[in-house]
C-alpha cells in the first residue's frame, strides 16, 4: 500500500480532506476538446475548450467543511465555460442516505462518490464507465481506481493521512519541565511512552496551561467518525494483516475484534486524559474538538490532514503553521515502533450513466478542468488542500499546509510502515452507527468493554450478511 500511494505521490500531487461538488442535471451542449497543451506534471494535457453555451451539473458534495470552497469553484468555472454548477453538501454523516434520496428525484446527481469497493457494489446501476475519460488518463496509479472486469468506475480524487495531531510549542514546554517522561517527540513511538508521557501531562495541565491533553473524544451521533471508522481501522488492519485476510473475498464477513484490546487502549488514553468528562461526550462534535486545539486547551487531537482549515478557521486561533505535526495512532501493537500514519483513500469520484450522454460529457469536462487547469489546481492543492494522484500536478504545485507536507513527510519515511485504509469494507454505516453508540455508552459508564467488543462482532456478521 505504501508502494503504491508513494508512486501516486511521486509528482507530488495535492493533499486533502474529502469533498465533492455537485451540480444539477439538465439538457446542455458538451464542451469540445481544444487542441491547446498545459505543461502540468511535465506532461502535456490537452484542456476543455471554453466554449459551452450553457447546460447544468449537479455535484454531490461529501465533506461539509469544504463547502463553500466547492461553491467558488462552481462560480468560478461557470464564469469561464457558462456551464453552471450545483453544489449540494450532505449532512456529516449522511450521505449515503443523501444519495438514496437525490439519486431518486428527476434530477438526480451528475456526479457523485462511492466509498471503495462496496460503494461501487451498492451504486454499480448508477456508475458510468469512465475509462476512456481524460481524468482516468492522468491518474498517477490505475490500480487504485475502482474497476469492474474491462470498467473504470470509480476514480479516486484525493490521498489522505491521519493521526494524532500535536501542538509542538506545548509538547516543547512539557519536555523542558523537571521529570518529563521524554525528551523529544521522536522518543514517543510506542503505546506505552505516549501514555507515560500524558498521564504525566495530565498530571502537570495546570502547569502547561490546558485543559487536558487531548481534545473532546466527539461522540455524539453522526460526529463519531473519528473512532467508529477510523481509529477501528488500525486494530482490523493488523487483524487482517495477521490472518492474511482477501479483502475483496468473502472471508472479509466475520471479524473476531481480536485487537479490541489495543483500540480499548488508545480510547481510554483519550477519554482519560481529555478536556471533557466523559459522560458529556455525547454533546461534543468534531468543530468542539478542533476549536479546543486552535484555541490552544490541549495538546493533541486525533485527526486528518483535512483538519488544517477547521484549525486556522478558528477565530482566536493560537497554534503556529510551524509547531503542528502528525503522531502515529499507537495502540500497543507489537513493532508499533516502525508504525505511521493511517493513508489512503476513501473517495472515489463517479458520473452518473442515467443521465444523458451530454451532460456526463459536461461532467467530465468539469472534473478534468478542476484537476488540470492552473485556476482548478489552485483550488485542489491550495484551498482544499488536496493531495491528488494525477500526473497533471507539478513538483512546485504540492500542498503547502502543514498537515498535508506531514503526510508527505511520513509517506517518504525509509523503515515507517503505513497502514492503509481498509475501512472501506467496512458493512455498513448502520455497522458504524451502532459501533459508535456502543461507544458512547461505554463512555458514560453504561456498557461494558465486552459489550462494545460483542456488539462488533456480531453487528458486523449481521450487517456483511444482509449486504450480500
Amino acid at each position: 500500500m505504501k508502494k503504491i500511494l508513494s508512486a501516486a505521490l511521486a509528482t507530488a500531487l495535492s493533499l486533502s480532506m474529502t469533498g465533492c461538488n455537485t451540480a444539477s442535471s439538465s439538457s446542455g451542449q458538451s464542451s469540445n476538446q481544444s487542441s491547446g497543451t498545459s505543461s502540468a506534471g511535465g506532461s502535456s494535457v490537452s484542456q476543455p475548450a471554453n466554449t459551452a453555451k450553457g447546460g447544468k451539473i449537479y455535484y454531490l458534495n461529501f465533506k461539509p467543511e469544504i463547502a463553500g470552497i466547492y461553491d467558488e469553484i462552481a462560480q468560478t468555472y461557470q464564469d469561464e465555460t457558462g456551464v453552471e454548477v450545483t453544489v449540494v453538501t450532505a449532512a456529516s454523516g449522511a450521505y449515503e442516505q443523501t444519495l438514496k434520496s437525490e439519486i431518486a428525484k428527476a434530477e438526480p446527481p451528475t456526479i457523485f462518490q462511492i466509498n471503495g469497493p462496496k460503494g461501487y457494489a451498492a451504486w454499480k446501476d448508477y456508475c458510468a464507465d469512465l475509462k476512456d475519460t481524460q481524468l482516468y488518463q492522468h491518474l498517477t496509479d490505475k490500480s487504485l481506481a475502482i474497476t469492474d472486469g474491462e470498467g473504470v468506475y470509480g476514480i479516486p480524487y484525493v490521498v489522505e493521512g491521519y493521526g494524532i495531531i500535536y501542538n509542538d510549542a506545548i509538547m516543547q514546554k512539557y519536555f523542558a519541565m523537571e521529570g518529563a517522561k521524554a525528551a523529544s517527540m521522536e522518543e514517543i513511538n510506542s503505546f506505552d511512552k505516549l501514555k507515560a508521557v500524558v498521564e504525566d501531562m495530565t498530571a502537570k495541565k495546570d502547569a502547561l496551561g490546558i485543559s487536558g491533553v487531548f481534545a473532546s473524544t466527539s461522540l455524539q451521533p453522526g460526529e463519531d467518525w473519528r473512532w467508529q471508522t477510523h481509529l477501528a481501522n488500525i486494530p482490523l488492519y493488523y487483524e487482517f494483516q495477521a490472518n492474511q485476510i482477501d479483502l475483496t473475498g468473502d472471508a472479509t464477513g466475520e471479524i473476531t475484534f481480536q485487537h479490541g484490546e489495543q483500540f480499548k487502549n488508545i480510547f481510554d488514553l483519550y477519554l482519560n486524559n481529555s478536556t471533557t468528562d466523559p459522560k458529556l461526550l455525547g454533546s461534543r462534535q468534531v468543530a468542539d474538538s478542533m476549536a479546543e486545539f486552535a484555541l490552544g486547551q490541549c495538546a493533541m487531537v486525533q485527526n486528518g490532514n483535512w483538519a488544517w482549515s477547521q484549525i486556522s478557521d478558528v477565530e482566536g486561533n493560537v497554534v503556529k503553521e510551524e509547531d503542528i505535526h502528525f503522531l502515529p495512532v499507537y495502540t500497543g501493537m507489537e513493532g508499533e515502533e516502525n508504525q505511521g500514519l493511517a493513508i489512503g483513500t476513501e473517495n472515489f469520484l463517479a458520473i452518473n450513466k442515467t443521465v444523458p450522454e451530454d451532460q456526463q460529457k459536461l461532467a467530465e469536462d468539469f472534473l478534468f478542468w478542476l484537476y488540470s487547469s492552473d485556476k482548478g489546481k489552485d483550488y485542489i492543492t491550495n484551498r482544499l488542500g488536496f493531495i491528488a494522484p494525477f500526473d497533471t500536478f507539478s513538483e512546485e504545485e504540492k500542498p503547502t499546509d502543514p498537515l498535508a507536507r506531514e503526510v508527505l513527510d511520513w509517506m517518504g519515511r525509509e523503515g515507517v510502515q503505513t497502514i492503509p485504509w481498509n475501512f472501506t469494507i467496512f458493512p455498513s454505516q448502520t455497522f458504524k452507527d451502532d459501533f459508535g453508540a456502543a461507544l458512547l455508552q461505554y463512555a458514560q459508564g453504561s456498557k461494558t468493554w465486552e459489550d462494545v467488543s460483542g456488539t462488533v462482532i456480531s453487528r458486523w456478521k449481521e450487517e456483511s450478511a444482509m449486504a450480500q
